[in-house]
């Protein structure tokens, strides 16, 4: 049954809205690590330690999705797509509006990082259900000639919230003194989360499930234990789809993250600076990731992956280069991100989705791209972390971390052409698609 082009616009529009507001909520602590909640939660007299610390309690986030994977993947393929979004939303919304909340270690002790460690959980656990019920409501109701445009819609939440959650921070950081944002401004960015949850809950229970879930429901053909079901029949394409996404979730912490303590610390611009540099690579991406998803209806997907994620890696080496040669340049530090990370990194963001759908069938759809996405989200959550560690002992220089990238990106690539050279992978329109 074709469904019409207005209930697939307003079907991908919740959820871009709902992927944005997720992908905020799990951001804002990112852009925060290594600038404020190093110093309020994890005081040392080694500042890289407080940061290795801090990146440590990120990375938990990271660790944690996967568990949110496998979990709501199994209900998303029992039950729908549709409940286990709204639960997540909730799950996320609460968790970071807590942080907000959570008084310092100079307040409460141990008890300040403790409970923040907490509140990461719950919050990798949340969106490592959302991603995949996100991006399959987009999958299951486009025309299959266009599921790589509409999948890559809602790839733009991340960027955007990544816009929002750093844009949010630049603008409290620019009308408040340094001391007052260091007090108490930067709570105001993960209060203002409970006002996205009332957005998102309303959204998200105007659509109804997907039509491709609706007919397995209907024939009672829900495999029993979903991921038991993954692994039986597409043990392949888990293994090479881990492979494949790796150098997605590495290229992206580099940039998103571990660029912003980078740029104050090493090059010693300031916070302000390297969060507008760092907004206008996600505009950029913004812009660049439906192009890119356009681009993957054209060609075939996994080489359009694999030649993107190459590409990537290999960016990582001039961009680190600028970076470091910049003298604090602005024009300068804007091209290292925005060329990278706003434009060339788009093919593999912008492609990711809709690769990883085509390799799950729609019993275990959800569950599939779950488990790949998050177990590989698990291991990117500690670039942060590896990356500042590379650079101290290097001296502060870049170069083990632009290498670490390129490994990943050489896996990736590898990993994808396979997937490439087996055409009964290529084609999106599998059972019950």
């Amino acid at each position: 049954m074709q469904t019409d082009q207005k209930t697939v616009n307003r079907v991908v529009l919740s959820s871009l809205i709902g992927a944005t507001i997720e992908w905020y909520d799990f951001f804002i602590y990112g852009v925060l690590a290594g600038i404020v909640l190093n110093k309020l939660y994890f005081p040392s007299e080694d500042p890289t330690i407080s940061l290795m610390l801090t990146y440590a309690t990120f990375a938990l986030g990271f660790l944690t999705r996967p568990l949110g994977g496998i979990v709501f993947g199994h209900f998303g393929d029992k039950v729908g797509r549709k409940s286990v979004l709204v639960i997540t939303l909730m799950i996320m919304g609460i968790s970071t509006f807590a942080i907000g909340l959570i008084p310092t270690f100079d307040q409460i002790g141990l008890w300040a990082p403790a409970l923040l460690l907490t509140m990461r959980i719950f919050q990798g656990i949340g969106l490592g259900g959302e991603w995949g019920g996100a991006v399959l409501m987009a999958y299951e109701y486009a025309p299959p000639s266009r599921r790589g445009f509409y999948t890559s819609i809602p790839q733009m939440g991340l960027s955007i919230g990544i816009l929002l959650s750093a844009g949010t921070l630049a603008v409290l950081s620019a009308i408040m003194s340094n001391d007052a944002f260091m007090s108490w401004g930067w709570r105001i960015g993960f209060l203002l989360s409970v006002l996205l949850i009332f957005v998102g809950m309303w959204i998200r229970l105007q659509i109804f499930e997907t039509p491709a879930f609706s007919r397995i429901k209907a024939s009672h053909e829900q495999a029993p234990l979903p991921i038991v079901e993954m692994f039986r029949r597409h043990m392949g394409n888990v293994v090479l789809g881990l492979g494949a996404r790796h150098v997605d979730g590495v290229f992206f912490n580099v940039f998103a993250v571990f660029s912003v303590s980078y740029l104050v610390d090493k090059i010693g611009i300031t916070r302000n600076d390297a969060l507008v540099a760092l907004m206008v690579g996600a505009a950029v991406l913004t812009i660049c990731i439906p192009i890119a998803g356009h681009l993957s209806d054209k060609m075939s997907r996994p080489k359009l992956y694999g030649i993107a994620a190459l590409v990537s890696s290999v960016s990582i080496f001039p961009a680190f280069w600028l970076m470091k040669n910049s003298d604090g340049n602005l024009t300068a530090i804007w091209a290292a991100i925005v060329i990278p990370y706003g434009i060339i990194y788009s093919a593999v963001y912008g492609n990711v989705a809709a690769f990883l759908c085509d390799l799950f069938d729609a019993k275990v759809r959800y569950s599939g791209i779950s488990f790949v996405y998050q177990m590989t989200s698990a291991v990117a959550g500690m670039t942060a972390l590896i990356c500042t560690y590379l650079v101290k002992i290097a001296d502060g220089e870049p170069w083990l971390v632009c290498w670490y990238v390129l490994g990943s990106g050489v896996l990736s690539t590898v990993c994808a052409l396979i997937i490439a050279s087996q055409k009964r992978n290529l084609t999106a329109s599998t059972a019950f698609a």
